[in-house]
């Protein structure tokens, strides 16, 4: 781990490639040139054990050409959330963002992002998370959906989580939005499985109660792909993988008993409507695949959660997301799972 008097660097992207050679140089590019090259960035290049592509030898050259700014690491393949652990363990920045090899960062917002972020710093101001919008960037139809937290957060101000608002199903804070102090990440860790999807979840869950003081910077910074037809998000993956999001809503469920370790009714409040979500997620992606093996193992999950803890069972199962995704008869899955693809229409997350 990177001692605390070599984080000499404003900030540090983590950046996951697997097999990324097609796209990853935008990525990266995006970062460079938005920041104009500011000698107080830092990028850390995870190369996860790639082998189809010359993923590793870009890499390589990226850290040549920019030595100052760019580390790499070469490791075999242990997923995305390995990938988010390495590329953490090296971070020299005082504050730490992922970006993922195939999405991409708005450079005036970067901009906006650092002369923030250098302001918590000169001023030695503590700030734990930095909140900042993305936009899914739909090549399909070459739209844009911009996720922001207006009424949801105070912009441009300092606030802890009892100055928060009501969080609509579109304003979640996932990994996109999200910019720890690498401390806060560091501190505690983050329980991230191997060679599991959608294990951002977990990143954007389990350091919050850490988080002390916030801060909303209303910018565009994140760019978020959306296209690829292999991608985690599309329906029919996610429909296979399916015990994946269990593996992972079962990792947030035991992170905390929420009512006895969660101080702030508000973080709590959003934690519970967060982990409902997760749970809502299984319910209708076991019912889309129609196995009975998948069925079972969500069926299975919300019995765990009740054993867990009763009191969060209760707000999840009673929850609206929790009552039309467990909607028993036929008719009532065909109805949970058309909820469902009209809220995906609605909010064009994949």
């Amino acid at each position: 781990m990177v001692s605390e008097p070599e984080q000499n660097k404003t900030i540090s992207f983590g950046i996951p490639c697997y097999n990324s050679s097609e796209y990853m140089d935008h990525c990266i590019e995006s970062i460079l040139e938005g920041s104009n090259y500011a000698p107080d960035v830092h990028i850390v290049i995870v190369d996860d054990g790639s082998t189809k592509d010359d993923t590793p030898q870009k890499a390589d050259e990226w850290a040549a050409r920019y030595p100052d700014i760019i580390d790499v690491v070469h490791q075999e393949n242990g997923g995305h959330g390995i990938a988010v652990l390495s590329a953490l363990r090296e971070a020299r920045g005082a504050y730490f963002k992922v970006v993922d090899s195939d999405d991409w960062v708005d450079g005036s917002a970067l901009q906006e992002l650092l002369d923030c972020l250098r302001g918590f710093i000169t001023s030695d101001l503590p700030v734990d998370l930095v909140i900042t919008n993305y936009v899914y960037e739909h090549t399909a139809d070459n739209k844009q959906n911009v996720v922001d937290y207006h009424y949801a957060l105070p912009r441009h101000k300092v606030m802890t989580w009892e100055d928060i608002g009501h969080f609509n199903l579109a304003q979640y804070l996932l990994m996109h939005s999200l910019c720890y102090r690498t401390a806060v990440l560091r501190d505690g860790g983050i329980p991230m499985p191997p060679h599991t999807f959608y294990v951002d979840n977990i990143y954007s869950y389990v350091p919050l109660p850490r988080c002390q003081m916030l801060y909303y910077l209303d910018v565009d910074l994140y760019r978020y792909f959306i296209g690829r037809e292999d991608q985690s998000v599309n329906e029919k993956v996610m429909v296979q993988r399916i015990d994946q999001n269990i593996r992972v809503t079962r990792i947030m469920m035991h992170s905390y008993h929420l009512f006895d370790e969660v101080n702030s009714v508000r973080l709590r409040n959003y934690m519970v409507n967060y982990l409902n979500l997760m749970m809502a997620v299984c319910s209708v992606f076991s019912r889309i695949s129609n196995k009975p093996e998948d069925i079972e193992a969500c069926d299975a999950l919300w019995d765990e959660l009740k054993e867990y803890d009763r009191r969060m069972y209760s707000r999840a199962s009673t929850s609206l997301m929790g009552f039309w995704t467990t909607l028993p008869t036929r008719a009532g899955e065909k109805l949970s799972i058309g909820i469902y693809r009209a809220a995906a229409k609605l909010v064009k997350f994949n």
